[in-house]
């Protein structure tokens, strides 16, 4: 499964991307994460049901000085040679 979230809130300058990364290599997930122009952060991620899941709860919860205020979430469908890698994108 593969699904694109973006997260608004508070949710740049407090150490999201670096958290969402974190939050997905540890489940296991591939996929990157990006601050977007107008103040959100954008991230796709691949892997098993449950461990998407889980990345979304992260992300929902985010790290302690961010504030998110919603979480807009798109299915796309899934890459065929997707990495295990999960990227910081600038």
């Amino acid at each position: 499964m593969r699904y694109r979230y973006v997260v608004r809130g508070r949710v740049q300058g407090v150490g999201y991307r670096q958290f969402a990364a974190e939050a997905a290599r540890k489940s296991g997930l591939s996929g990157w994460v990006k601050n977007l122009v107008n103040g959100d952060v954008e991230t796709e991620a691949q892997g098993h049901a449950g461990e998407l899941a889980a990345y979304e709860t992260q992300l929902r919860n985010g790290p302690a000085l961010a504030r998110v205020d919603a979480v807009h979430i798109e299915e796309l469908p899934e890459l065929t040679e997707s990495s295990a890698v999960f990227e910081i994108r600038r």
